[in-house]
């Protein structure tokens, strides 16, 4: 099985100090180790991308070249599989977007690149389930779930 791991989930893992974002923390800690071999935990460009865009708009507000923040998201990068963008990838997401608005489902504004779309079409090639905490963005395309709701029973 092939976890993808959305932005909103990515951020909380950069920021482990935070009480609220201790839980996911542990929670990938604790997948990583008891599930290895029986699932894949994968870090999608594009969520890599949004994550890193704002980590560094943070980084140059503090005045800051790099944070610690940053260091964690270059580490789970290490840790993670990582799923490139590749041209078959964006053409599914092209599709999906249109259908999205075509069905009234739009997930981002109409000008907007849409980082959702992408996602999902990369948890379409993997065949894996998007870890977020938006899920209604993801559920009429792809397999989508909060992570503390994930059943891998």
């Amino acid at each position: 099985m092939n976890l993808l791991l959305d932005t909103n989930v990515l951020t909380q893992l950069c920021y482990p100090a935070r009480e609220e974002n201790r839980p996911v923390g542990e929670w990938l800690s604790a997948l990583l180790l008891q599930r290895r071999g029986e699932l894949t935990v994968c870090l999608p460009e594009i969520a890599h991308y949004e994550a890193r865009r704002g980590l560094l708009h943070v980084a140059l507000r503090s005045g800051r070249p790099v944070t610690r923040s940053l260091e964690r998201l270059d580490q789970l990068g290490a840790r993670l599989t990582f799923l490139p963008i590749t041209t078959p990838i964006l053409r599914t997401a092209a599709r999906l977007w249109a259908e999205s608005r075509h069905a009234g489902r739009p997930t981002a504004g109409h000008e907007a690149l849409d980082g959702d779309v992408i996602l999902a079409a990369q948890a379409l090639d993997a065949f894996g389930i998007v870890v977020t905490e938006n899920v209604r963005h993801f559920s009429h395309v792809v397999s989508a779930c909060r992570w503390n709701e994930l059943s891998l029973s």
